[in-house]
């Protein structure tokens, strides 16, 4: 067999893996999560009109699209190999129409490569099952989310949850009676084995104006995490300020100065001129800072040749000279 068709072949197992994978990961946390056993209706497999297709709305996930040249080069692999792993879609009810919940960039791949189809699988799901695969879909597949993402993912399934409330009536794994007992986010988790705190700390992010979590994203020098942890915790109109202050050309921020400014101006709101006016202060105590005489001690090492070769190294030298500090001051 010629190795390209082997390659071909292996491709394509790979792919039908991956095709499991996907809705059985997805269903495994609709049932962890949500505690719902997937619907027993079959999906249906078959080629549906893109013009028939509509990009999840159900809930803002937040996964950002492939960019020009990744998608444009995604669409000469699909002309070149065709499309290897199946997007995922349910109906609409009272349309023709069907919402993608695992595939967006597969299709728009394909609407570039001038298809007017493309292979889907139609499966049954209420709207919890739903977020569970737009949400575990991308989780699986894409490695280079943000913590923006990541976090505006774990927000859509918290808020899936708490809309769904608890149920009682699984059999198997922990019992219903115990999980109530856990909070949504304990249960979200678990599911992605990271700490409560993680998600936490990744959704907060969520709560910064898009300027912000852009600069966040693209330029991590100007606006580091910690600092944008606690700047997170201002309003939208307060948080415009330091959307101004990222602008200035060579300027970052430092936690130094971010925490100098909540201790002046606490949050959730504040003057956009006070928290200017406590910015400056901050920058003005740290220039001083630099310009302070350093106040470590030297000395000419010429003087005190004849002794230091009698010593051992530096650190026998600092205990006498402490010692002689203790007994003349102390």
């Amino acid at each position: 067999m010629a190795k390209t068709d082997m390659n071909t072949i292996l491709k394509r197992r790979m792919a039908a893996t991956q095709q499991a994978s996907e809705l059985q990961a997805s269903d495994e946390a609709y049932q962890q999560i949500f505690q719902r056993a997937p619907p027993l209706a079959p999906s249906e497999i078959c080629d549906l009109p893109l013009d028939k297709l509509d990009d999840f709305f159900t809930a803002d996930i937040g996964f950002k699209p492939y960019s020009p040249a990744k998608l444009k080069a995604f669409a000469e692999q699909l002309q070149e190999e065709g499309l290897l792993v199946r997007i995922i879609v349910r109906r609409i009810p009272g349309s023709d129409r069907y919402e993608i919940l695992a595939g967006h960039n597969r299709t728009a791949a394909a609407r570039l490569a001038g298809w007017t189809k493309i292979a889907a699988e139609i499966v049954a799901a209420d709207d919890a099952r739903a977020t569970s695969i737009a949400i575990l879909t991308n989780l699986l597949q894409r490695q280079d989310l943000s913590i923006i993402e990541k976090g505006k993912a774990y927000k859509s399934l918290l808020e899936a949850k708490n809309r769904q409330g608890c149920r009682s009536d699984l059999a198997g794994g922990t019992s219903g009676e115990n999980r109530q007992k856990y909070s949504a986010r304990a249960i979200v988790a678990e599911f992605f084995g990271v700490t409560e705190y993680k998600i936490r700390k990744a959704i907060k992010l969520t709560q910064l104006i898009p300027e912000l979590q852009s600069i966040l994203e693209d330029s991590p020098k100007k606006l580091n995490l910690a600092c944008a942890d606690l700047i997170a915790d201002y309003d939208p109109e307060s948080q415009r300020a330091f959307v101004e202050m990222c602008g200035i050309e060579g300027y970052q921020f430092n936690k130094a100065t971010i925490q100098h400014i909540v201790h002046s101006c606490p949050p959730p709101t504040a003057d956009k001129q006070l928290i200017f006016a406590a910015w400056r202060e901050a920058r003005a105590e740290a220039e001083k800072r630099l310009r302070a005489p350093s106040k470590k001690i030297s000395f000419d090492r010429k003087k005190f040749a004849p002794y230091l070769d009698k010593l051992g190294g530096d650190q026998e030298i600092e205990a006498l000279f402490l010692e002689f500090l203790r007994e003349r001051v102390g």
